[in-house]
């Protein structure tokens, strides 16, 4: 129960997400995921969360366990599922712990081992554990780019529709 208390705090308190991703930086990443999609046909969103909601936080579960629900919550609430090809990607942060989910949808999935998740999530890790954040979610925007192209590039002559925003979203 203390552990869920002070977790509490701790997310109550969080108010990094504005502080870290000035608007400049917010529209670099904006660009970036706007460059990639031009590869590819499939989407990537990122959502930032300081904190974690107070109903999330009084559960129980693992941290683990709560961030991938949450995760999986914001996948759906951004619509990252409801793409034409199910190849949508939400690459999660959650700065209160430091913690990060990238999910993929069903139609990317089938094509990718979770082991290439993990080894970008890691990846991602190392730039946040040094207050890199800019270029952690540059290079796990590239990662899920190189996988993107790799199963679903854009045909020459095809014209690429954008189904989801480019902007992160800050929840």
């Amino acid at each position: 129960m203390l552990n869920r208390v002070i977790r509490l705090v701790r997310h109550r308190w969080m108010d990094e997400a504005h502080r870290v991703f000035a608007p400049v930086m917010l529209e670099r990443l904006k660009q970036k995921v706007a460059a990639s999609e031009d590869l590819h046909t499939g989407e990537i969103r990122i959502c930032i969360e300081a904190g974690l909601p107070n109903s999330y936080l009084l559960r129980a579960d693992s941290l683990q366990t709560i961030t991938r629900q949450r995760a999986l919550a914001q996948f759906g609430k951004l619509g990252v599922w409801d793409t034409e090809q199910n190849n949508g990607v939400l690459i999660y942060l959650l700065l209160a712990e430091r913690h990060i989910e990238l999910v993929a949808d069903r139609g990317l999935n089938r094509h990718v081992s979770p082991q290439v998740w993990q080894d970008m999530v890691q990846r991602l890790a190392q730039a946040l554990r040094v207050g890199k954040f800019e270029d952690g979610l540059s290079l796990a925007i590239a990662d899920v780019s190189a996988v993107l192209v790799a199963h679903f590039p854009l045909a020459t002559g095809q014209i690429r529709r954008n189904e989801l925003p480019d902007q992160p979203a800050l929840a």
